[in-house]
């Protein structure tokens, strides 16, 4: 997969996918990043990317032409089609659905905001999707870039070393959230790994996982239990978990 990244700070984009999971998957050749500078492709002595707002107000506003030229120069440097993607907090919420599709793309161009915003004649030209992170304000897209960016990797074919660690992601399947999880020592000052993860025995684990999943749900997030579709015996499970609770 190809990700082109129109951004002030490309430096900033390549450190944060040099690490871990995404930058394995740049070493084998799974993720192709490349970042692109507004600046490099500004006039003047300057190199100026930004101007102040018509109609007075704080801020500055990104300029159309130095977008333009980044744009030009990374649809250029790969002739497949690559949709132009807006990090912003007007956009549409990142779901992992929405990451689901955004894998299965060969290519994708992320545009990264500052200042008071870009100028709205390009956006409305030239990006094909807004997408938000959350809604708050950053400083910038770079940091919703680089969510998107492991992402979308971590779910190319061969970017985790173990394929089922994004099958049992919270989100995934019927968008629960995952189960809690236990690491050696078996027994610690702050307690103990519950005896069932220690049974051996994988039906009791499984159903043991299912349970605290749904639990989990229910108590953080309520309203994507009421989304998701359950059973009589998925009911049972969590009317049980429940009567459990102090």
């Amino acid at each position: 997969m190809r990700i082109d990244v129109i951004t002030l700070f490309p430096e900033f984009v390549a450190q944060s996918a040099a690490l871990g999971v995404v930058g394995r998957a740049q070493e084998r050749g799974l993720l192709d990043l490349h970042g692109w500078n507004p600046r490099d492709y500004a006039g003047g002595n300057y190199r100026r990317v930004d101007d102040r707002p018509f109609g007075g107000g704080p801020g500055m506003v990104m300029l159309i032409e130095p977008l333009r030229a980044a744009l030009a120069a990374a649809r250029s440097a790969d002739p497949t089609p690559a949709p132009l993607i807006y990090l912003s907090p007007q956009g549409r919420p990142l779901t992992q659905a929405r990451v689901h599709e955004l894998a299965a793309l060969p290519r994708m161009i992320l545009l990264c905001g500052r200042y008071e915003g870009v100028d709205e004649r390009f956006l409305a030209a030239e990006v094909d999707e807004e997408i938000s992170i959350g809604d708050y304000v950053l400083s910038g897209g770079e940091l919703g870039a680089a969510v998107i960016v492991d992402a979308v990797t971590r779910l190319q074919e061969g970017a985790l070393n173990d394929a089922e660690s994004a099958v049992q992601d919270s989100f995934e399947g019927d968008g629960l959230l995952d189960c809690p999880h236990y690491s050696q020592p078996a027994s610690h000052e702050l307690g103990e790994v519950p005896e069932v993860l220690r049974s051996g025995n994988h039906a009791a684990i499984a159903r043991w996982r299912r349970q605290q999943s749904l639990l989990r749900t229910a108590l953080r997030r309520p309203d994507l239990l009421d989304e998701a579709t359950l059973d009589k015996a998925d009911r049972k499970l969590l009317d049980e978990a429940r009567g459990k609770l102090p």
